[in-house]
């Protein structure tokens, strides 16, 4: 009976030093536009992590160190390479499996929304150039949570991924989340960060970044007002703006993009609202 007792022990045991930290349990949704939480193990010193090229979020975790890895939403299912210096092993391998996006057909009534003019071309590629480089952005310190608030109380109306088609013509999947709440909804900062960018653009008309450390990034978009400037530090629940339906937007609705490390993953992922 002594030698059954501790072996139940020790399994026990062993079990909770493998179990799923909240961490996991929360982010990892290794698919297409989701996320990996990676083990990198125990170290003394901080791991680093890269993913295609691009630096990755690395987190204390209870006894080990954590990557949290972006996945791009054009991976195909099967395994990918986590690029580590400092760990026990330079390349980790993880896998990835499929997810499902629907189509959504949306009619415009501006055609130079859909089609832009030479003009309107000039402009976006110059705002698209400054707004990758506000994503690409990567700031060492840990953030101060990664488990995020939602931005606005409201339906979600446009969930990620959606394969968009403007006026009978494919555009880029959806990057974001929508909310579809009224027009001067203040909008909070789902955590605390700094702002990086603000801008008034072709596409996302008003729009906020926020950068809330080692590669994760809010994006806010369509808004009526702005109420910050670049430079400023957000308490999480501090306001940024109002909700309004500036830019390609077919009413008022806030869309709220997230980063990881350079990749639009699912925002749900990060206020426990996944759904495969």
């Amino acid at each position: 009976m002594r030698r059954l007792f501790l072996l139940v022990v020790t399994l026990c045991a062993l079990g909770t030093a493998h179990a799923n930290t909240f961490i996991e349990r929360l982010l990892d949704r290794r698919v297409p536009g989701g996320v990996a939480v990676v083990d990198l193990g125990n170290p003394g010193q901080p791991p680093r992590a890269t993913f295609q090229g691009k630096p990755v979020m690395v987190l204390r975790d209870g006894e080990r160190w954590i990557a949290v890895v972006g996945i791009p939403l054009d991976t195909t299912r099967g395994n990918q390479t986590l690029q580590v210096t400092g760990g026990s092993t330079p390349r980790i391998e993880f896998d990835v499996g499929t997810r499902h996006y629907a189509e959504q057909h949306i009619k415009l009534a501006n055609q130079r929304q859909v089609t832009p003019n030479p003009d309107d071309t000039r402009r976006i590629e110059r705002e698209l150039a400054e707004q990758q480089a506000a994503y690409r952005t990567f700031t060492p310190g840990t953030p101060s949570n990664v488990f995020l608030d939602r931005p606005v109380d409201g339906r979600l109306s446009s969930p990620f991924g959606l394969r968009r088609v403007f006026n009978g013509q494919p555009r880029n999947p959806h990057s974001g989340l929508d909310f579809a709440v009224p027009t001067g909804t203040p909008i909070k900062a789902p955590a605390a960060g700094r702002v990086i960018l603000v801008g008034d653009y072709f596409f996302n008309g008003k729009t906020v970044f926020v950068d809330h450390g080692q590669g994760l990034i809010s994006m806010f978009c369509h808004l009526s007002v702005i109420d910050v400037k670049v430079g400023d530090t957000l308490a999480r629940g501090g306001v940024l703006g109002k909700v309004g339906a500036t830019g390609r937007a077919t009413g008022p609705h806030l869309h709220w993009n997230v980063s990881l490390n350079d990749v639009r993953v699912d925002p749900s992922i990060f206020i426990d609202a996944y759904k495969p």
